[in-house]
């Protein structure tokens, strides 16, 4: 008896996995590797550094003149994003700022929170020197889990390709949405301020974008009522779930993770905003709460920024884009709305900043 047609034919799926397939395997031929090699994320499991001290913190742009003439030159474009947050600015080399030019850079930042600088030389300059301009910002946390670049602890590696996908289910792999909203290492004693990002490779049809939203105005909009009801609350920011997860992987834990309280609405030093101070990545109790009612409020808060598109941009990436936010008064995702296969190669230098201020009533 002759097969049946259904016998003869190969089902389309499977057709469809085995080009896919295919076509992967011929971009991997072809792939020269990463345009930045020296910015690998590197991962040494038997790197140790001790636990973070408290490191005496001046905001530097305490010291900057409010009219910037160092920052905004004649002929410098500024392009707001919203009202609430994000500018993109073209027309300065940052590189090239003095130091009043870089407290001028600090104050603007804390003003607009994300800020994204066009056609900069900084991802070609040399690591001493990108570290140096950070360093202008506050000491530099070294990441307690992530890819540095060898040799340079300073550098948190951001690093996704065909090979590569360390991080893919880092917040579970049965998640309808990637967003992970998040202040970076909020749990340390001084989290981040003025923070720096910049792209080396891209996806080649777009993507990898990252999102960001103001938390001064997701404080603003709540009612009087509830933002006092809020202020001397305070709640604990934890490193253990990453630490475990690196550990699992066998990746490093350079230092032993911290579980740090910090206050849910906190002061800006310079801007004198109040913002919250809460985030789904790293924030897991309100201190002396039950645990429902810790469960029930933090449901409330991060539902509240997660979903106010208003206060929220996306951040886009152009060869040479530099994006400039402070941690303290933002919140932010990344974006893995592009093909497994494209890499994206990014690094981040995180200065440190204060001990979080808390709001009074």
């Amino acid at each position: 008896m002759a097969p049946s047609v259904s016998e003869l034919s190969t089902p389309v799926e499977n057709v469809t996995a085995s080009l896919k397939a295919a076509v992967l395997e011929e971009k991997k031929k072809v792939d020269q590797g990463p345009a930045y090699p020296a910015y690998v994320p590197h991962f040494d499991a038997s790197e140790k550094f001790p636990p973070t001290p408290i490191r005496e913190f001046t905001d530097p742009g305490l010291r900057a003149d409010p009219k910037k003439p160092n920052l905004l030159k004649d002929g410098v474009a500024v392009k707001n994003i919203s009202p609430y947050l994000g500018a993109v600015v073209e027309g300065v080399q940052v590189s090239q700022l003095s130091k009043e030019g870089l407290d001028e850079l600090a104050l603007f930042v804390a003003e607009k929170k994300v800020v994204a600088f066009r056609d900069q030389d900084f991802k070609d300059l040399s690591p001493e020197r990108q570290i140096e301009i950070a360093r202008h910002f506050g000491p530099i946390q070294v990441h307690p889990t992530s890819g540095n670049a060898k040799g340079y602890p300073e550098f948190h590696v951001v690093y996704r390709d065909a090979d590569h996908q360390r991080f893919r289910e880092y917040r579970g792999g049965n998640r309808a949405s990637k967003t992970s909203w998040h202040s970076d290492v909020s749990y340390e004693l001084q989290p981040p301020g003025t923070t720096l990002f910049w792209i080396l490779e891209q996806p080649e049809n777009g993507g990898g974008d990252t999102l960001f939203l103001s938390q001064v105005e997701a404080y603003n909009r709540l009612s009087p009522e509830f933002q006092k009801r809020l202020e001397g609350l305070r709640a604990l920011h934890s490193a253990v779930y990453q630490a475990e997860f690196s550990r699992k992987a066998g990746g490093p834990v350079r230092r032993e993770p911290v579980e740090t309280e910090h206050p849910v609405v906190r002061v800006h030093p310079v801007t004198g905003e109040k913002a919250l101070y809460v985030n789904p990545g790293f924030t897991r109790h309100i201190v002396g709460f039950k645990e429902e009612e810790s469960e029930y409020l933090l449901k409330f808060l991060f539902d509240h920024i997660s979903k106010g598109a208003d206060y929220q941009i996306r951040a886009t990436y152009e060869p040479g884009t530099l994006v400039v936010w402070d941690n303290r008064v933002t919140a932010h995702s990344g974006t893995g709305d592009y093909p497994l296969e494209q890499r994206r190669h990014a690094v981040r230098l995180t200065p440190q900043a204060e001990v979080p201020i808390p709001a009074t009533a």
